[in-house]
Protein backbone atom coordinates (compact mmCIF):
# COMPACT_ATOMS: atom_id res chain seq x y z
CA UNK A 1 0.00 0.00 0.00
CA UNK A 2 1.52 3.39 -1.03
CA UNK A 3 1.77 6.39 1.26
CA UNK A 4 -1.32 8.08 -0.24
CA UNK A 5 -3.52 5.11 0.53
CA UNK A 6 -1.98 4.78 3.97
CA UNK A 7 -2.76 8.45 4.65
CA UNK A 8 -6.38 7.98 3.59
CA UNK A 9 -6.62 4.86 5.75
CA UNK A 10 -5.15 6.73 8.70
CA UNK A 11 -7.61 9.62 8.32
CA UNK A 12 -10.58 7.27 8.09
CA UNK A 13 -9.33 5.27 11.06
CA UNK A 14 -8.75 8.40 13.13
CA UNK A 15 -12.23 9.76 12.38
CA UNK A 16 -13.75 6.45 13.44
CA UNK A 17 -11.75 6.43 16.69
CA UNK A 18 -12.51 10.07 17.46
CA UNK A 19 -16.24 9.50 16.94
CA UNK A 20 -16.25 6.31 19.01
CA UNK A 21 -14.26 7.78 21.91
CA UNK A 22 -16.49 10.88 21.94
CA UNK A 23 -19.58 8.68 22.24
CA UNK A 24 -17.97 6.56 24.95
CA UNK A 25 -16.90 9.63 26.93
CA UNK A 26 -20.39 11.13 26.66
CA UNK A 27 -21.99 7.82 27.62
CA UNK A 28 -19.94 7.39 30.78
CA UNK A 29 -20.32 11.07 31.72
CA UNK A 30 -24.13 10.77 31.58
CA UNK A 31 -24.07 7.41 33.33
CA UNK A 32 -21.90 8.78 36.14
CA UNK A 33 -24.32 11.69 36.65
CA UNK A 34 -27.33 9.39 37.06
CA UNK A 35 -25.56 6.64 39.00
CA UNK A 36 -23.06 7.58 41.69
CA UNK A 37 -21.28 4.23 41.76
CA UNK A 38 -17.53 4.83 42.38
CA UNK A 39 -16.38 2.83 39.37
CA UNK A 40 -18.53 4.91 37.03
CA UNK A 41 -17.00 8.11 38.38
CA UNK A 42 -13.50 6.78 37.66
CA UNK A 43 -14.46 5.50 34.22
CA UNK A 44 -16.06 8.82 33.24
CA UNK A 45 -12.74 10.53 33.99
CA UNK A 46 -10.82 7.81 32.17
CA UNK A 47 -12.75 8.24 28.92
CA UNK A 48 -12.53 12.03 29.20
CA UNK A 49 -8.73 11.76 29.29
CA UNK A 50 -8.79 9.28 26.41
CA UNK A 51 -10.83 11.77 24.37
CA UNK A 52 -8.32 14.51 25.22
CA UNK A 53 -5.46 12.34 23.92
CA UNK A 54 -7.28 11.56 20.66
CA UNK A 55 -8.27 15.21 20.10
CA UNK A 56 -4.71 16.42 20.63
CA UNK A 57 -3.21 13.90 18.20
CA UNK A 58 -5.95 14.56 15.63
CA UNK A 59 -5.29 18.30 15.72
CA UNK A 60 -1.54 17.71 15.48
CA UNK A 61 -1.87 15.50 12.41
CA UNK A 62 -4.31 17.95 10.83
CA UNK A 63 -2.01 20.93 11.52
CA UNK A 64 1.48 19.41 11.82
CA UNK A 65 4.18 21.60 13.37
CA UNK A 66 7.40 20.58 15.07
CA UNK A 67 6.98 23.45 17.50
CA UNK A 68 3.85 21.87 18.92
CA UNK A 69 5.36 18.41 19.35
CA UNK A 70 6.45 18.72 23.03
CA UNK A 71 3.02 20.01 24.07
CA UNK A 72 1.25 17.37 21.98
CA UNK A 73 3.47 14.64 23.42
CA UNK A 74 2.81 15.88 26.95
CA UNK A 75 -0.97 15.95 26.54
CA UNK A 76 -1.15 12.71 24.55
CA UNK A 77 1.00 10.71 26.96
CA UNK A 78 -0.78 12.20 29.98
CA UNK A 79 -4.21 11.49 28.48
CA UNK A 80 -3.48 7.89 27.49
CA UNK A 81 -1.68 7.10 30.75
CA UNK A 82 -4.48 8.61 32.82
CA UNK A 83 -7.00 6.66 30.73
CA UNK A 84 -5.35 3.33 31.52
CA UNK A 85 -4.77 4.07 35.21
CA UNK A 86 -8.24 5.49 35.85
CA UNK A 87 -9.80 2.57 33.99
CA UNK A 88 -7.95 0.16 36.27
CA UNK A 89 -8.81 2.27 39.32
CA UNK A 90 -12.51 1.99 38.47
CA UNK A 91 -12.37 -1.77 38.01
CA UNK A 92 -10.58 -2.16 41.33
CA UNK A 93 -13.08 0.08 43.12
CA UNK A 94 -15.86 -2.13 41.74
CA UNK A 95 -14.44 -5.50 42.77
CA UNK A 96 -12.83 -4.23 46.01
CA UNK A 97 -15.32 -1.68 47.38
CA UNK A 98 -13.68 1.04 49.42
CA UNK A 99 -10.17 0.20 48.18
CA UNK A 100 -8.02 1.89 45.54
CA UNK A 101 -5.07 0.82 43.45
CA UNK A 102 -3.62 4.34 43.68
CA UNK A 103 -4.27 7.41 45.73
CA UNK A 104 -5.37 10.40 43.66
CA UNK A 105 -2.23 12.46 44.45
CA UNK A 106 0.06 9.55 43.56
CA UNK A 107 -1.80 8.89 40.31
CA UNK A 108 -1.73 12.57 39.32
CA UNK A 109 1.95 13.07 40.13
CA UNK A 110 2.96 9.86 38.32
CA UNK A 111 1.09 10.81 35.14
CA UNK A 112 2.42 14.37 35.09
CA UNK A 113 6.05 13.37 35.76
CA UNK A 114 5.98 10.57 33.19
CA UNK A 115 4.31 12.70 30.51
CA UNK A 116 6.72 15.59 31.10
CA UNK A 117 9.72 13.24 30.91
CA UNK A 118 8.55 11.80 27.59
CA UNK A 119 7.87 15.27 26.17
CA UNK A 120 11.31 16.50 27.15
CA UNK A 121 13.46 13.45 26.46
CA UNK A 122 11.84 11.98 23.33
CA UNK A 123 11.89 14.37 20.37
CA UNK A 124 10.35 12.15 17.67
CA UNK A 125 6.72 11.06 17.13
CA UNK A 126 7.54 7.44 16.47
CA UNK A 127 9.60 7.15 19.61
CA UNK A 128 6.77 8.69 21.63
CA UNK A 129 4.48 6.06 20.14
CA UNK A 130 6.88 3.28 21.13
CA UNK A 131 7.15 4.49 24.72
CA UNK A 132 3.45 5.11 25.24
CA UNK A 133 2.08 2.01 23.47
CA UNK A 134 4.60 -0.20 25.29
CA UNK A 135 3.57 1.16 28.69
CA UNK A 136 -0.15 1.06 27.85
CA UNK A 137 0.02 -2.47 26.46
CA UNK A 138 2.01 -3.96 29.33
CA UNK A 139 -0.15 -2.25 31.98
CA UNK A 140 -3.44 -3.45 30.46
CA UNK A 141 -2.27 -7.00 29.80
CA UNK A 142 -0.83 -7.36 33.31
CA UNK A 143 -4.01 -5.95 34.84
CA UNK A 144 -6.15 -8.32 32.74
CA UNK A 145 -4.08 -11.23 34.08
CA UNK A 146 -4.54 -9.98 37.66
CA UNK A 147 -8.30 -9.82 37.15
CA UNK A 148 -8.35 -13.26 35.58
CA UNK A 149 -6.44 -14.74 38.51
CA UNK A 150 -8.82 -13.06 40.97
CA UNK A 151 -11.64 -15.23 39.55
CA UNK A 152 -14.12 -12.42 40.11
CA UNK A 153 -17.51 -13.28 38.68
CA UNK A 154 -18.94 -11.17 35.85
CA UNK A 155 -15.70 -9.73 34.41
CA UNK A 156 -15.23 -11.97 31.37
CA UNK A 157 -15.92 -9.34 28.71
CA UNK A 158 -14.04 -6.63 30.58
CA UNK A 159 -10.96 -8.84 30.96
CA UNK A 160 -11.16 -9.71 27.27
CA UNK A 161 -11.41 -6.03 26.31
CA UNK A 162 -8.44 -5.04 28.47
CA UNK A 163 -6.33 -7.93 27.16
CA UNK A 164 -7.17 -7.25 23.50
CA UNK A 165 -6.51 -3.52 23.87
CA UNK A 166 -3.21 -4.25 25.60
CA UNK A 167 -2.11 -6.71 22.93
CA UNK A 168 -2.94 -4.23 20.17
CA UNK A 169 -0.93 -1.55 21.99
CA UNK A 170 2.09 -3.88 22.21
CA UNK A 171 1.72 -4.67 18.50
CA UNK A 172 1.60 -0.93 17.72
CA UNK A 173 4.79 -0.38 19.70
CA UNK A 174 6.47 -3.19 17.75
CA UNK A 175 5.22 -1.65 14.49
CA UNK A 176 6.68 1.74 15.39
CA UNK A 177 10.00 0.07 16.20
CA UNK A 178 10.04 -1.66 12.83
CA UNK A 179 9.24 1.57 10.99
CA UNK A 180 11.88 3.41 12.99
CA UNK A 181 14.73 1.03 12.08
CA UNK A 182 13.49 0.78 8.44
CA UNK A 183 15.26 -2.49 7.51
CA UNK A 184 16.29 -2.48 3.86
CA UNK A 185 17.20 -6.14 3.62
CA UNK A 186 16.34 -9.45 5.18
CA UNK A 187 13.05 -10.92 6.31
CA UNK A 188 11.99 -7.79 8.22
CA UNK A 189 12.10 -5.66 5.07
CA UNK A 190 9.10 -7.51 3.66
CA UNK A 191 7.08 -6.52 6.70
CA UNK A 192 7.62 -2.77 6.37
CA UNK A 193 4.75 -2.04 3.92
CA UNK A 194 2.35 -4.22 5.93
CA UNK A 195 3.50 -2.54 9.12
CA UNK A 196 2.78 0.89 7.65
CA UNK A 197 -0.74 -0.19 6.79
CA UNK A 198 -1.19 -1.61 10.28
CA UNK A 199 -0.11 1.67 11.90
CA UNK A 200 -2.48 3.58 9.61
CA UNK A 201 -5.41 1.34 10.56
CA UNK A 202 -4.43 0.96 14.22
CA UNK A 203 -6.85 3.65 15.37
CA UNK A 204 -9.80 1.63 14.13
CA UNK A 205 -8.40 -1.46 15.83
CA UNK A 206 -8.04 0.55 19.04
CA UNK A 207 -11.67 1.58 18.63
CA UNK A 208 -12.90 -2.00 18.38
CA UNK A 209 -10.94 -3.06 21.47
CA UNK A 210 -12.07 -0.02 23.45
CA UNK A 211 -15.72 -0.68 22.60
CA UNK A 212 -15.15 -4.18 23.92
CA UNK A 213 -13.95 -2.52 27.14
CA UNK A 214 -17.10 -0.36 27.17
CA UNK A 215 -19.23 -3.48 26.78
CA UNK A 216 -17.29 -5.20 29.57
CA UNK A 217 -17.74 -2.21 31.90
CA UNK A 218 -21.48 -2.07 31.26
CA UNK A 219 -21.94 -5.80 31.75
CA UNK A 220 -19.82 -5.78 34.91
CA UNK A 221 -21.81 -2.92 36.42
CA UNK A 222 -25.05 -4.60 35.41
CA UNK A 223 -23.96 -7.84 37.08
CA UNK A 224 -22.92 -5.98 40.22
CA UNK A 225 -26.28 -4.20 40.26
CA UNK A 226 -28.11 -7.49 39.87
CA UNK A 227 -26.13 -9.05 42.70
CA UNK A 228 -26.81 -6.08 44.95
CA UNK A 229 -30.53 -6.28 44.18
CA UNK A 230 -30.51 -10.00 45.00
CA UNK A 231 -28.63 -9.32 48.24
CA UNK A 232 -31.03 -6.52 49.12
CA UNK A 233 -33.96 -8.82 48.36
CA UNK A 234 -32.52 -11.52 50.60
CA UNK A 235 -31.98 -8.96 53.35
CA UNK A 236 -35.59 -7.82 52.98
CA UNK A 237 -36.78 -11.42 53.15
CA UNK A 238 -34.68 -12.01 56.26
CA UNK A 239 -35.90 -8.77 57.82
CA UNK A 240 -39.49 -9.72 57.03
CA UNK A 241 -38.95 -13.15 58.58
CA UNK A 242 -37.42 -11.55 61.68
CA UNK A 243 -40.30 -9.09 61.96
CA UNK A 244 -42.76 -11.92 61.57
CA UNK A 245 -41.00 -13.91 64.28
CA UNK A 246 -41.14 -10.88 66.53
CA UNK A 247 -44.82 -10.35 65.71
CA UNK A 248 -45.52 -14.04 66.41
CA UNK A 249 -43.60 -13.98 69.69
CA UNK A 250 -45.13 -13.04 73.04
CA UNK A 251 -42.80 -10.46 74.55
CA UNK A 252 -43.64 -11.32 78.17
CA UNK A 253 -43.32 -15.11 78.22
CA UNK A 254 -41.13 -15.74 75.19
CA UNK A 255 -43.64 -18.22 73.75
CA UNK A 256 -45.27 -17.78 70.36
CA UNK A 257 -48.69 -16.16 70.28
CA UNK A 258 -51.87 -17.17 68.48
CA UNK A 259 -50.71 -15.44 65.26
CA UNK A 260 -48.42 -18.45 64.73
CA UNK A 261 -51.24 -21.02 65.02
CA UNK A 262 -51.89 -21.29 61.28
CA UNK A 263 -48.27 -22.22 60.52
CA UNK A 264 -48.14 -24.64 63.46
CA UNK A 265 -51.36 -26.39 62.44
CA UNK A 266 -50.13 -26.63 58.84
CA UNK A 267 -46.97 -28.26 60.17
CA UNK A 268 -48.66 -30.89 62.36
CA UNK A 269 -51.82 -31.61 60.38
CA UNK A 270 -50.15 -34.37 58.39
CA UNK A 271 -49.07 -36.35 61.46
CA UNK A 272 -51.75 -35.32 63.96
CA UNK A 273 -51.22 -33.87 67.45
CA UNK A 274 -52.56 -33.59 70.96
CA UNK A 275 -53.96 -30.18 71.90
CA UNK A 276 -53.79 -29.15 75.57
CA UNK A 277 -55.59 -25.95 76.55
CA UNK A 278 -54.41 -24.47 79.89
CA UNK A 279 -55.95 -21.75 82.01
CA UNK A 280 -54.51 -20.38 85.26
CA UNK A 281 -56.97 -20.65 88.15
CA UNK A 282 -57.81 -17.44 89.97
CA UNK A 283 -55.52 -15.30 87.86
CA UNK A 284 -57.72 -12.21 88.17
CA UNK A 285 -57.47 -12.44 91.95
CA UNK A 286 -53.69 -12.59 91.71
CA UNK A 287 -53.66 -9.33 89.75
CA UNK A 288 -56.14 -7.69 92.09
CA UNK A 289 -54.43 -8.74 95.33
CA UNK A 290 -50.74 -8.81 94.41
CA UNK A 291 -50.63 -6.45 91.44
CA UNK A 292 -49.96 -6.84 87.73
CA UNK A 293 -46.22 -7.32 88.22
CA UNK A 294 -46.97 -10.43 90.29
CA UNK A 295 -49.38 -11.59 87.61
CA UNK A 296 -46.68 -11.16 84.95
CA UNK A 297 -44.29 -13.20 87.09
CA UNK A 298 -46.85 -16.02 87.32
CA UNK A 299 -47.33 -16.03 83.55
CA UNK A 300 -43.57 -16.21 82.93
CA UNK A 301 -43.12 -19.00 85.49
CA UNK A 302 -45.95 -21.01 84.03
CA UNK A 303 -44.65 -20.58 80.48
CA UNK A 304 -41.21 -21.77 81.59
CA UNK A 305 -42.78 -24.75 83.35
CA UNK A 306 -44.68 -25.66 80.17
CA UNK A 307 -41.50 -25.60 78.11
CA UNK A 308 -39.69 -27.71 80.71
CA UNK A 309 -42.51 -30.25 81.04
CA UNK A 310 -43.08 -30.84 77.34
CA UNK A 311 -40.77 -31.94 74.55
CA UNK A 312 -38.51 -29.51 72.63
CA UNK A 313 -40.54 -30.07 69.45
CA UNK A 314 -43.86 -29.35 71.16
CA UNK A 315 -45.32 -25.90 70.52
CA UNK A 316 -46.13 -23.73 73.54
CA UNK A 317 -48.50 -20.90 72.61
CA UNK A 318 -49.79 -18.06 74.74
CA UNK A 319 -53.32 -18.05 73.45
CA UNK A 320 -54.36 -14.90 75.31
CA UNK A 321 -54.36 -13.48 78.83
CA UNK A 322 -53.74 -16.40 81.20
CA UNK A 323 -54.58 -19.06 78.58
CA UNK A 324 -51.90 -21.27 77.05
CA UNK A 325 -52.10 -23.89 74.33
CA UNK A 326 -49.67 -26.76 73.84
CA UNK A 327 -49.65 -28.52 70.47
CA UNK A 328 -47.77 -31.81 70.78
CA UNK A 329 -47.22 -33.61 67.44
CA UNK A 330 -47.70 -37.41 67.41
CA UNK A 331 -48.41 -37.56 71.15
CA UNK A 332 -51.11 -39.88 72.52
CA UNK A 333 -53.46 -39.25 75.44
CA UNK A 334 -51.36 -41.26 77.88
CA UNK A 335 -48.27 -39.24 77.06
CA UNK A 336 -50.23 -36.00 77.38
CA UNK A 337 -51.56 -36.95 80.83
CA UNK A 338 -48.06 -37.82 82.01
CA UNK A 339 -46.79 -34.42 80.86
CA UNK A 340 -49.63 -32.65 82.67
CA UNK A 341 -48.82 -34.54 85.86
CA UNK A 342 -45.14 -33.51 85.54
CA UNK A 343 -46.25 -29.93 85.03
CA UNK A 344 -48.43 -30.03 88.15
CA UNK A 345 -45.51 -31.32 90.19
CA UNK A 346 -43.23 -28.67 88.76
CA UNK A 347 -45.46 -25.70 89.58
CA UNK A 348 -46.30 -27.09 93.03
CA UNK A 349 -49.93 -27.71 92.14
CA UNK A 350 -51.77 -29.33 95.09
CA UNK A 351 -48.74 -29.31 97.36
CA UNK A 352 -47.64 -27.43 100.42
CA UNK A 353 -45.12 -25.59 98.29
CA UNK A 354 -47.78 -23.98 96.06
CA UNK A 355 -47.18 -20.27 95.73
CA UNK A 356 -49.66 -17.46 95.33
CA UNK A 357 -49.71 -18.24 91.58
CA UNK A 358 -52.19 -21.01 92.31
CA UNK A 359 -53.02 -23.90 89.99
CA UNK A 360 -54.32 -24.49 86.48
CA UNK A 361 -57.05 -26.23 84.57
CA UNK A 362 -56.44 -28.13 81.35
CA UNK A 363 -58.57 -29.53 78.57
CA UNK A 364 -57.30 -31.94 75.94
CA UNK A 365 -58.38 -32.99 72.47
CA UNK A 366 -56.82 -35.03 69.71
CA UNK A 367 -56.20 -33.59 66.25
CA UNK A 368 -56.29 -36.53 63.86
CA UNK A 369 -54.07 -36.48 60.75
CA UNK A 370 -55.86 -34.33 58.21
CA UNK A 371 -58.47 -33.30 60.79
CA UNK A 372 -59.89 -29.86 61.51
CA UNK A 373 -57.66 -27.76 63.78
CA UNK A 374 -60.54 -25.39 64.58
CA UNK A 375 -62.78 -28.23 65.75
CA UNK A 376 -60.01 -29.81 67.84
CA UNK A 377 -59.18 -26.43 69.39
CA UNK A 378 -62.85 -25.86 70.29
CA UNK A 379 -63.09 -29.27 71.95
CA UNK A 380 -59.92 -28.63 73.98
CA UNK A 381 -61.33 -25.27 75.07
CA UNK A 382 -64.62 -26.87 76.15
CA UNK A 383 -62.81 -29.61 78.03
CA UNK A 384 -60.75 -27.01 79.83
CA UNK A 385 -63.88 -25.28 81.12
CA UNK A 386 -65.31 -28.64 82.19
CA UNK A 387 -62.10 -29.30 84.10
CA UNK A 388 -62.54 -26.05 86.01
CA UNK A 389 -65.63 -27.56 87.58
CA UNK A 390 -63.88 -30.76 88.55
CA UNK A 391 -61.01 -31.67 90.82
CA UNK A 392 -57.56 -30.54 89.76
CA UNK A 393 -55.76 -33.09 87.53
CA UNK A 394 -53.94 -35.93 89.22
CA UNK A 395 -52.04 -38.86 87.85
Amino acid sequence: MDETHQLLLWRWSTIVQLSAVTMAAAFFALLARTNRRPELQWWARAWAFNLLAILVTSLFWALPSAAWLPIVSLLYVAGKSAFALLLMQGVWAMIRPGRHLFTTPALSISVIVYAAAVAVVIPEVGQVGIAQHSLLGVALVVFAIVLLRSKTYGLTWLIAGLAVRGIIAVAEAAAYILLLIEPSAGALADWVPLTGSFVSASSSLDTGAEWLIVLGCVLAVSERGRQQLENANQELISAHANLRRLADRDALTGTVNRRALRDIFNEVQGTGAMLLFFDLDGFKKINDVHGHAAGDTCLKRFANALRESFRPDDHVVRYGGDEFLVIAPSMDKGGARARVYDLAELVGHGSAQATFCGGFSVGMSELAPGGSPEAALQIADQNMYKAKRRERPKK
